[in-house]
């Protein structure tokens, strides 16, 4: 029952096509599986699976409905980067790439994109030393560093013209006070709609005009 109203919850919220949803069903269905022998997620959030995680990344993708071209920075078990492939699937436009240095979680993902045919790249390895050769649209990550550090990772995708849709926690707005982060970026937060605490930070990179007009403000 608990599975139930928490899979309604999610989908009231972000109300998929018929083939988007049983998609997302294969990919619970594996994670619960994988979990078993692989810390994917936090235990204590199984029961609440589709809230906790795919709404919550699901938010990320409304965030930039145009973008078809993702990549995603230290997916881990998916997320946001997976389910941001599971929702655009069919869009023969879609690539997500999800870049993990984890081995086993790489392995997960690759199931995970095959079973649901999910239009993903997957990258092994760090993120700085992940190769794309093809134009990014957004940039996306969930939780993964404080936003002084997540920027530098971001950074190479934003300097092309991506926007950066990043999941956080409410410390965020202490750390936009820091002068390189202002003077260089655009940033707009957003509540999230699934975790009072949580902040959906929406980033593009600031071209030189836009600094010189900052500068002549102050």
């Amino acid at each position: 029952m608990k599975e139930t109203s928490d899979r309604a919850a999610a989908l009231a919220l972000f109300p998929l096509p018929p083939e988007s949803e049983r998609r997302l069903a294969i990919y619970a269905e594996l994670l619960v599986k994988w979990q078993k022998t692989i810390n994917l997620v936090a235990a204590s959030t199984l029961p609440h699976l589709w809230m906790r995680h795919f709404a919550d990344s699901l938010q990320v993708q409304a965030a930039a409905p145009a973008a078809r071209l993702w990549a995603d920075l230290g997916s881990g078990a998916g997320f946001p980067g997976l389910v941001t492939a599971i929702r655009l699937a069919d869009d023969p436009r879609t690539k997500v790439h999800l870049i993990e240095s984890d081995q086993r979680k790489c392995a997960f993902l690759r199931e995970v994109s095959r079973e649901t045919e999910a239009p993903t790249v997957i990258h092994s390895g760090r993120i700085e030393e992940a190769l794309i050769d093809a134009p990014i649209e957004a940039v996306s990550a969930r939780a993964l560093a404080p936003f002084p550090k997540l920027l530098h990772y971001a950074e190479k995708f934003l300097a092309q013209g991506a926007i950066g849709v990043f999941l956080q926690g409410q410390d965020i707005a202490s750390e936009l006070t820091k002068d390189a982060i202002s003077s260089r970026y655009d940033i707009a937060l957003r509540e999230s709609v699934t975790s009072a605490s949580g902040r959906l930070a929406i980033v593009s990179r600031l071209n030189r005009r836009d600094i010189a007009v900052q500068h002549s403000r102050k």
